[in-house]
């Protein structure tokens, strides 16, 4: 198997109709790849829509247990482990990307209301990303240890903004735990029909990504210290680089002033951070690549 992967066909698994189905292609060569040659693997989708990946685990007489939101299991309320009654070998799931496809409600692919706890009916991607982790988590908690867990995932552009949600995803899990990213080739979506008017710099979105963790063996609360630990690391990155390179075009050495007034100017990272003066300075305390010059005035280490 590569690391790239493009079936024009879905073939016969699941229902065609089904709007944003996965080709039972893809979730073969994945069978094959993690699950064939294993003891009597499991495979779980806590989210398999048309039930397209249950039925191709079925034909390559691998056990399968198939969870949806339309069938009444919440992957947000409901143990996805308490439900199935054992771990699987590979827990993947196929959530909606943000609102591109609304799913719950008269008129969508499913019922006749909307559900809550729809994915695609979060209010913006914060909720959705922070609900997806969630989901994410509970298929962690149903992996077998040494097991696999993860998503099929796409990007989104609309309106000039581009959301990749499959990088949020990876900055919210255990970074360990990370042990592939696939790259899929879409095919026959509903945007490839459709006529745009004007240019475009960038090319339309034509991938999406199969995310792969493995998981290890530890708590849950183990794990989510290792990804505040993670968060914490990226900002203290992100303020380490934003100093850097105000001190570059203040050439190389300012005093605090001057140094406080082009942060201020070039990040709005100050806006949600009172305290910002106090941690431009430890920043500048903490990280060699600062020294002192004299009193008040910072300059990049030589």
């Amino acid at each position: 198997m590569s690391s790239i992967m493009s079936f024009p066909e879905r073939g016969p698994w699941g229902k065609a109709s089904w709007r944003g189905n996965c080709s039972g292609y893809v979730y073969k060569s994945l069978f094959e790849q993690i699950l064939v040659g294993r003891a009597d693997p499991v495979f779980i989708d806590p989210m398999m829509g048309s039930g397209t990946s249950v039925e191709v685990a079925r034909e390559m007489n691998i056990r399968a247990y198939g969870l949806d939101l339309h069938q009444g299991f919440d992957v947000l309320q409901h143990s996805i482990l308490e439900r199935t009654g054992e771990p699987g070998d590979l827990v993947l799931s196929h959530p909606p990307y943000g609102a591109q496809i609304v799913y719950s409600g008269a008129g969508n692919v499913w019922g006749n209301e909307a559900h809550p706890n729809d994915l695609s009916r979060c209010a913006d991607d914060e909720e959705f990303n922070t609900k997806l982790a969630f989901a994410v988590l509970n298929q962690r908690d149903a992996t077998k240890e040494g097991g696999y867990y993860g998503v099929i995932i796409g990007d989104w552009r609309r309106q000039g903004k581009y959301t990749s949600y499959q990088a949020e995803l990876i900055a919210r899990m255990p970074a360990d735990e990370l042990a592939g990213v696939l790259i899929k080739a879409q095919h026959n979506t509903m945007s490839s029909f459709k006529k745009y008017n004007g240019k475009t710099a960038l090319p339309f979105i034509s991938h999406e990504y199969i995310v792969l963790l493995q998981r290890k063996l530890r708590t849950i609360i183990a794990v989510l210290g290792a990804t505040a630990r993670q968060a914490q690391s990226r900002l203290q990155g992100t303020w380490r680089n934003v100093v850097k390179l105000v001190l570059m075009k203040l050439g190389g050495s300012a005093p605090l002033p001057a140094i406080y007034a082009a942060v201020a100017s070039s990040t709005d990272k100050i806006a949600s951070n009172p305290n910002w003066q106090a941690k431009v300075r430890q920043t500048l305390q903490l990280h060699s690549e600062f020294a002192p010059k004299e009193r008040g005035v910072w300059a990049l280490a030589a």
